[in-house]
């Protein structure tokens, strides 16, 4: 059996995947990415997918969420959201980015094409226009394979309103401006990775399984938002929730049987940059992990 890992969008949120997979290996020794063909991820998912190519061990991983997430959602309070009003954004792209550079090492020049796996990591340009950061192959395009994988992780985690854009100067021959993959509709990557799993490169639906990590949710009110920093907040969280259910719904339509989902239910709504969230998300995560047997799952 093929195994693909899917890792939705949803902020500092990602320590709950980021727990599972330090579960994961705990299991079954190495890295995760000896146990996965293929991963896919958007925003705080493509984070994740893009270390695990990375060869970055999980419990890193989870490091760079509960260690060095300051230097990342920075500034914070009455100046961010003032920055936010002003500016458009919160945050800098280039601090996720060099923390991502600092936790990769060795293997923070590569391109997409550089990784033992395949990857696809869904960002959304200025236009308007999906983008699915994958490997070159004789099946797809061969257009984002020479991008590197730092860049497409970033772009890919700029979520509007939260960070400011980020330029990819490689795709194509020229230079585009990209957001968050949720923006186009892809929070929920899992659906996208089996296209291109599937139809683009070498696996197959009937020697596949599917293993979906969320970032856990939260019921919606029906109250309306107030004010303009409450009714950013609520578009740019919509963009992370809306997708989920439909692509979740679109791979069981078509490939029946093969896609196991964990998204916890949140004690509270959790926005992507509460950074005061960490000891409870850390504690959903591990609760999450502890109900998971990789060894049936995917081994």
């Amino acid at each position: 059996m093929r195994n693909i890992l899917a890792i939705r969008g949803g902020g500092i949120r990602g320590i709950i995947p980021a727990c599972c997979l330090v579960e994961l290996e705990s299991q079954l020794g190495g890295l995760t990415r000896n146990h996965i063909d293929y991963c896919g991820g958007t925003s705080t998912g493509a984070l994740l997918t893009a270390a695990v190519a990375a060869g970055v061990p999980a419990t890193e991983i989870l490091k760079i969420y509960t260690d060095r997430s300051k230097e990342i959602f920075t500034p914070t309070g009455p100046i961010a959201d003032a920055k936010r009003l002003v500016d458009g954004y919160m945050y800098d792209p280039q601090n996720l980015h060099d923390v991502l550079v600092s936790v990769f090492g060795a293997n923070a020049g590569w391109a997409i094409n550089d990784c033992p796996i395949g990857v696809m990591l869904s960002a959304t340009a200025m236009n308007g226009h999906n983008w699915f950061f994958v490997k070159d192959s004789p099946k797809n395009a061969g257009t984002t394979g020479s991008v590197k994988l730092v860049d497409a992780a970033v772009a890919s985690a700029s979520a509007p309103s939260y960070f400011n854009h980020w330029a990819i100067s490689s795709v194509n021959g020229q230079s585009t401006s990209f957001f968050d993959g949720g923006v186009g509709g892809t929070a929920n990557p899992v659906y996208q990775a089996c296209v291109e799993a599937f139809e683009f490169d070498a696996l197959a639906p009937g020697d596949s399984r599917v293993i979906e990590l969320g970032t856990g949710y939260f019921p919606g009110s029906d109250n309306p938002p107030k004010g303009l920093i409450g009714v950013i907040t609520w578009s740019t969280s919509t963009l992370v929730d809306t997708s989920g259910d439909w692509a979740d719904d679109a791979v069981r339509r078509q490939w029946p049987g093969i896609l196991t989902s964990f998204n916890p239910l949140l004690p509270s709504d959790i926005d992507e940059a509460d950074l005061s969230s960490i000891p409870t998300l850390l504690q959903v995560g591990q609760q999450l992990a502890a109900t998971m047997d990789w060894r049936k799952l995917i081994a």
